[in-house]
């Protein structure tokens, strides 16, 4: 249990927060997700325990934020707090500034896009897994990708990028 903690803890919590937009209850519903997994039998999931813990994740998330309100999308400064390490001032602030600008883009997107594309490229999730999790066909997972990136490309063309 502590390998699929130290292993999936992370990718969680970020990901509930983009649900959530805070990192605190975040934490909590990712804490919920893996006691559930606790109790869950073994033989029933073994051979898909991220997808797994990503869906209870997110129903959990889902069913938090109904419950809490709506969801805050990431701003400027979640992504200050973010910055890559080991890079120096210039190339930080020239990487935190393209991370702010796909962001803000993001953001205009329709949320099942932008959760389809973090569950992507955040965490490396396989079209059929993100399927599995936010109950949709492979092939609409396919759809909201491409549309989502076709999207976020002209927007970044558009600003002379």
């Amino acid at each position: 249990m502590r390998s699929l903690v130290d292993a999936h803890a992370a990718d969680l919590t970020r990901y509930a927060a983009s649900i959530l937009g805070d990192t605190e209850s975040a934490k909590d519903v990712v804490q919920e997700s893996f006691i559930r997994l606790w109790r869950e039998p073994r033989r029933e999931i073994e051979d898909h325990v991220r997808p797994w813990l990503f869906r209870v994740c997110r129903n959990r998330a889902l069913d938090q934020r109904r419950k809490g309100g709506r969801m805050r999308p990431l701003n400027e400064v979640d992504t200050a707090t973010r910055s890559a390490e080991g890079k120096g001032p210039e190339e930080t602030t020239e990487q935190h500034d393209s991370h702010a600008q796909v962001i803000r883009l993001m953001n205009k997107l329709p949320e099942n896009q932008r959760e389809v594309v973090r569950l992507k490229f955040q965490n490396d999730l396989s079209y059929k897994e993100i399927a599995d999790i936010t109950e949709l066909s492979v092939s609409n997972v396919g759809f909201l990708l491409h549309t989502a990136l076709k999207t976020l490309r002209a927007q970044v063309a558009a600003t002379g990028e």
